[in-house]
């Protein structure tokens, strides 16, 4: 509930606490002003001391531009009497108090608002999911390449047993061949032809 003010004064209402479970959060800041300004300021702050700024948003009658800090994700909406400010992936190292901060930036007087009560944001941590270890390669293709390997050395292996086989009888063959060169009984002496021999003749020489 936001009383009635006098003349260029503004009041900053926000909810006491809020708590964060899906790293998303959506903080409302609700004003009262009754002054002429026409640009206004609002801003985001972190901390008891207000020392950081997380966003903001100004805007005027005609447009609006809303930033916010590399620390933080977060982006400012401007409805009427109320600034709301969505935060995303947010972690439990952001858990603070959070003050909303409201300024008249023209026309002069320079005006904002006194400091509120702020909202303190809890940031729940999101639970750890132990996932199974997974194979770098699929079990399918672990099957494929085994059934491959299998088949190749199967083949392998007839190739070399049927190469074998062969080279074994050629060499069991080429042992039955026999030596028919004539020979020499044991009871001659080598002297002379033998008389099995051929005779030669010897008038082929003659002229």
């Amino acid at each position: 509930f936001l009383p009635s003010l006098p003349e260029n004064k503004i009041l900053v209402a926000q909810h006491p606490l809020l708590i964060v479970t899906n790293q998303t959060a959506t903080l409302v800041c609700n004003y009262t002003y009754n002054g002429t300004g026409k640009e206004f300021r609002a801003s985001l702050h972190k901390g008891t001391d207000s020392s950081v700024q997380v966003c903001f948003i100004s805007w005027n009658t005609t447009r609006s531009i809303s930033n916010s800090t590399e620390e933080f994700n977060c982006q400012g909406n401007h409805d009427k009497d109320k600034v709301i400010f969505n935060l995303w992936n947010m972690n439990a190292n952001q858990t603070d108090i959070y003050f909303c901060k409201i300024e008249v930036m023209y026309p002069p007087p320079y005006v904002y608002n006194e400091k509120s009560n702020g909202t303190v944001i809890h940031v729940k941590e999101a639970p750890t999911q132990i996932q199974e270890p997974r194979s770098a390669i699929p079990l399918w293709i672990l099957a494929t390449v085994t059934g491959i390997l299998a088949i190749y050395s199967t083949l392998i292996t007839a190739v070399f047993i049927n190469y074998w086989q062969k080279s074994k009888r050629n060499i069991y063959h080429q042992s039955d061949y026999m030596n028919m060169t004539p020979r020499h009984p044991p009871y001659q002496k080598n002297k002379g032809y033998p008389p099995y021999a051929p005779t030669r003749d010897y008038t082929a020489y003659r002229s």
